[in-house]
């Protein structure tokens, strides 16, 4: 079939333009028209054929215009043959670049070779794609530039493997831009986190160690002063780690598993971390000392609470604790989380005033900078 045997569901005016059209801006525009109706339109065989000849034709244009009004355009369609997304991948960077951001034909195994191959521009552009595959990202965190590197860390979604970290943190062990992109990432595997304490000072420092979950003993090390100075919390470790359970036992052989904290904890929303601090002070199973916290009433509570060793004068306060629990409810909504512990602290401090002094000022301070971020707008109200 010849272009000009095509239908008329891809206008052959425009076709006529995009052929012979005098100027590059006639011919962009009249190929940023065709490949529109060719992502919107249900193309018969015949016709999918003919539009195929045309991109050929408008890849092969001289003019940058053309060329780039097609990686536009398409750069984000099904419809875009492969070998075409590839050479507009290969073109230069104003032009591949749409396509390596965007394009969902291209496949891994074309990005690996580009990033190989490629500008630095290219690699930021693959680099910033929604996904990244783990071998992806790991050429990227190995091979790429500084900036692509920079991007991939950036990304949520790329997915890193322990290869990959360890080449980022291995290229870039001095480097404070990729040191803080890591640190930026919602969630670091623990051993990751441990490394990079030990390369990280001063504000960075600060900001991983109190965002992401460390080791049981270095996270109380930290907090006892025995390393670098951070703001350390061990309440929000707590809420971080995903073996609360060792975390636990851990704060109890060093001797930091104290009531204060406990109570801390619970004012804070920290329920599974109270139940396993229960558990380990008071030597009954888990699952026992869940059934005493919620589901055995008073008599219960006050059981598990006088094992645990903790000060009668505290019972009462932990007792409403675990009430107001009960009774607030995780709405499912933006910042729940902080909306829920700002009501627990306000019902705790306002139906019970005979918490210790030290408890006292450390939940209203909670209180404070969960309304500083409320106000300054990192906090939905």
């Amino acid at each position: 079939m010849t272009i000009a045997t095509m239908r008329t569901s891809l206008t052959q005016d425009d076709i006529r333009r995009l052929v012979r059209g005098d100027s590059a801006e006639a011919r962009a525009n009249a190929a940023h028209k065709i490949c529109r109706r060719i992502d919107t339109t249900d193309l018969s065989t015949e016709d999918q054929e003919s539009a195929r000849q045309i991109l050929d034709l408008m890849c092969a244009d001289a003019a940058v215009l053309v060329r780039r009004a097609l990686a536009v355009t398409l750069r984000n369609s099904p419809k875009l043959p492969r070998d075409i997304a590839i050479k507009l991948a290969k073109d230069i960077d104003v032009i591949a670049v749409p396509v390596l951001k965007n394009s969902p034909v291209i496949t891994d195994e074309d990005l690996v070779e580009i990033v190989l191959a490629g500008s630095s521009e290219k690699q930021v552009a693959i680099a910033q794609r929604p996904t990244l595959g783990e071998g992806l990202t790991e050429v990227i965190s190995l091979y790429g530039s500084k900036e692509a590197v920079e991007a991939a860390t950036l990304n949520e979604g790329a997915a890193f493997s322990d290869d990959a970290y360890a080449g980022v943190i291995k290229r870039f062990a001095n480097d404070n831009d990729i040191q803080s992109a890591l640190v930026s990432r919602s969630s670091l595997p623990m051993h990751i986190t441990e490394k990079l304490v030990n390369i990280v000072s001063g504000e960075l420092f600060d900001r991983l160690v109190n965002t992401h979950e460390l080791p049981p003993q270095l996270a109380i090390e930290i907090a006892a002063g025995a390393r670098e100075r951070a703001t350390l919390d061990l309440v929000e470790q707590a809420g971080l780690t995903t073996d609360p359970e060792r975390f636990v036992q851990q704060l109890h052989l060093n001797g930091r598993l104290t009531p204060s904290l406990i109570m801390r904890a619970l004012c804070l929303g920290h329920i599974g971390f109270v139940e396993h601090a229960m558990s380990e002070l008071s030597a009954v199973p888990r699952a026992k000392a869940w059934l005493m916290i919620h589901d055995a009433g008073t008599l219960g509570l006050k059981t598990i609470f006088e094992r645990a060793g903790l000060p009668s004068g505290m019972f009462t306060a932990f007792r409403l604790a675990i009430e107001i629990f009960h009774k607030t409810e995780m709405d499912g909504g933006p910042a729940d989380k902080e909306r829920f512990r700002q009501r627990m602290v306000e019902r705790v401090l306002t139906q019970f005033q005979a918490i210790p002094r030290a408890d006292l000022e450390y939940l209203l301070d909670k209180l404070d900078a969960i309304d500083h971020a409320r106000e300054t707008g990192v906090v939905a109200a």
